[in-house]
This record gives C-alpha cells, structure tokens and sequence, in this order.
C-alpha cells in the first residue's frame, strides 16, 4: 500500500466523543427484547467485537448506533444524528443482481456529501481511489458488482465505507465465508482504521478476529461481559452466553460453534456526514471454531 493511500483524506475522528450507552433496551415491535439494559462505551482510537449467538443482539446494537433502530429505554450519547456513521450490512452472498460496475458502488459514497446531482471534485476522487487501493479493487473498477466473488464484493463494500471518511465505522459480520486474503485484508483494515483514531465495531462469529480488538461485548441480549478480550473470552463467560457444552481446553482459549445470523441485505449504509497495536500477520478462516 502507498504512502499516499494510508495517509490522503481529511483528518480522522473530528469528534472525538465516545459513543455511550447507558442502559439500553431495544424492543421489537412485538415486544420481543433484543437486548436488555446494555451500558458500554465506545471510544475513538478502539477497535470492538460484538460476540454472541444468533439472535443475541449484535446487529440490533450496531442499528441503535447509527439510529436505524431506536431504543425503548436508555440513552445513547450523542445521538447517532451527531456522529458521522458508516455501517457494512451482511451480505452472505445477497445483492449480486445490482446492476452497478464497481466504480458506480464505491462513488455512491461520495452521494451523501454531494448528492446525486453536484459534481465531484478532486477531494472525493482521493478518497475513491485510496479506499480502492487499500482495499486491493482498484483493477475492478469496470466490473459488474453481481460478478465478483463473495470476497470482492465485501471489499468493495468496505472500500465504499472507507470513502465515505466517516468518525465510525461498524461491520456486522465483515469476514464470515470469505476467502482468506479478502479476510486478511479487512482485518488489516480494522486496526488501521483504528489507529487514524476512528471508533471501529464488528459482530462477528470467530473468536481469533475478537481477539484482535481492544474491547469485547459478548451479548445474549443482555450483557455478559466487556473488557479486554482475554477477561471476556472465557469458557465461563461463552458457556452463560452461549448455552453449550464447551470442548475441553484451556478456559481463555475455548471458542464456540457459530452460525450466521440472517438480517440485512449486503449494502453499506451511510449516516449522519458532518462536515495497542494488533498483528495480523495470521490467518482467520474458521467459520465454525473448537478450543
């Protein structure tokens, strides 16, 4: 990657406020509860791990954080409506009929800063065309979008997120099912994200890519733990989590069988535009993980 690439585009993390919950709960609109009386804190310069099973509450945390979803109780501070957000949905091998090249995706993330009539300028250009580079498309440009592989699509998706130069950026599952240097370029791009000082959030089902964050929330609609993932990944803590029968092995580095969860389609939202090193040197293809 080039000087030019890690270093172009306007300074990261304008407002430098963490991003609060206090006691949060979120209802669906039949009352189910997604998550229950959640208090956390996001702050900028950290990277987080949402961690739990299907239906635990990962995604409804990552929609209450870019307002797509609004919680029946609690705060949020400050609104979603004062940070600028970027969140990358699921994807699982949805939206391959949009009939977009890829150049056509990632411009679509300059739309919310000039809308679809106002010309680009120079500036959004760099930000495009850095984000490709980083996120190894910039030869994809005149490709179809439905033709890439799975792995292509979710970094051209990122790479979409990364232009839109937001202060947050949230990935719900960004690497399940993905080849594994589509895995280790995302990956990559998470602790550099976090190092230019931006609040990074990932849901994810493998325990090695939570282990790789500053933080861990493991959720089964409650809180069951946070902190630094070696006080959060414990067979104790992902047996109350989870309900399973743990493998035999040590407690801090037992892991659990994951499925995906099924929400969202494939597309990056975009909200709100206001105008401890980790190596990941290693490899992260499991899917399903066994201590």
């Amino acid at each position: 990657m080039s000087e030019r690439a890690a270093f172009t585009g306007a300074p990261a993390a304008q407002n430098k406020e963490p991003i609060c919950f206090d006691d949060v709960t979120a209802r669906y609109g039949n009352g189910h509860v997604a998550l229950a009386d959640v208090t956390c804190q996001f702050e900028h310069g950290t990277s987080s791990a949402l961690v739990g099973p299907n239906g635990s509450g990962k995604t409804t945390l990552l929609r209450l954080m870019c307002g797509l979803t609004q919680p029946s109780n609690g705060t949020i501070t400050p609104e979603p409506s004062k940070k600028s957000l970027a969140l990358v949905a699921q994807q699982h091998g949805q939206r391959g009929w949009m009939p977009l090249t890829v150049s056509n995706v990632l411009r679509m993330s300059r739309f919310r800063d000039r809308g679809l009539i106002k010309r680009f300028g120079s500036a959004d250009r760099m930000l495009i065309e850095d984000a490709a580079e980083r996120l190894e498309v910039s030869e994809l440009g005149n490709r179809q979008f439905g033709e890439l592989s799975g792995g292509q699509r979710q970094r051209v998706m990122v790479a979409q997120a990364l232009a839109h130069d937001a202060d947050v950026l949230l990935m719900d599952e960004p690497i399940t099912g993905l080849d594994m240097p589509s895995q280790e370029t995302i990956l990559r791009i998470v602790d550099e994200e976090r190092k230019r000082g931006r609040i990074v959030v990932i849901s994810t089902h493998h325990m090695d890519e939570a282990e790789l964050c500053d933080q861990v929330i493991l959720l089964a609609n409650r809180t069951i733990a946070s902190g630094r993932p070696a006080d959060v990944l414990t067979n104790k803590n992902l047996q109350a989590a989870f309900g399973l029968r743990m493998a035999h092995g040590d407690e801090d580095d037992c892991v659990f069988h994951g499925e995906h969860d099924d929400h969202t389609d494939g597309v990056v939202h975009v909200f709100n535009d206001h105008g401890h090193g980790h190596d990941h040197g290693h490899g992260h293809g499991h899917d399903h993980l066994d201590c």
